[in-house]
């Protein structure tokens, strides 16, 4: 009988330790993978800061094209108005002789 009982408590013993040495495994696997998951997280963080100043410049080089390509505009209209006026002015003479 005292056989009996020291062999149930050690197999009982033999059982916790294990269950513990899993749990510990475990334990140790969730650690990672959240450590992994932070670290994942700090590089998506910098990376949407990155995008983010990446979209701001090209938000001003937009706006600064614009207001390149309307003064443009504005010369060419400009132009073509001028052009005009010499066209009319030079055909002129023409009509005189």
């Amino acid at each position: 009988m005292k056989l009996l009982r020291k062999n149930m408590i050690c197999s009982l013993l033999l059982g916790g330790t294990i269950a513990l040495s899993l749990t510990a495994c475990q334990d140790t696997k969730a650690r990672q993978e959240n450590e992994h998951l932070k670290a994942q997280l700090s590089q998506l963080e910098k990376d949407n800061g990155d995008l983010q100043n990446h979209v701001d410049a090209l938000t001003q080089e937009n706006a600064e094209l614009k207001q390149e390509n309307d003064k443009l505009k504005a010369r060419k209209v400009k132009t073509k108005t001028t052009a005009k006026h010499k066209h009319k002015s030079s055909s002129k003479p023409s009509n005189q002789n």
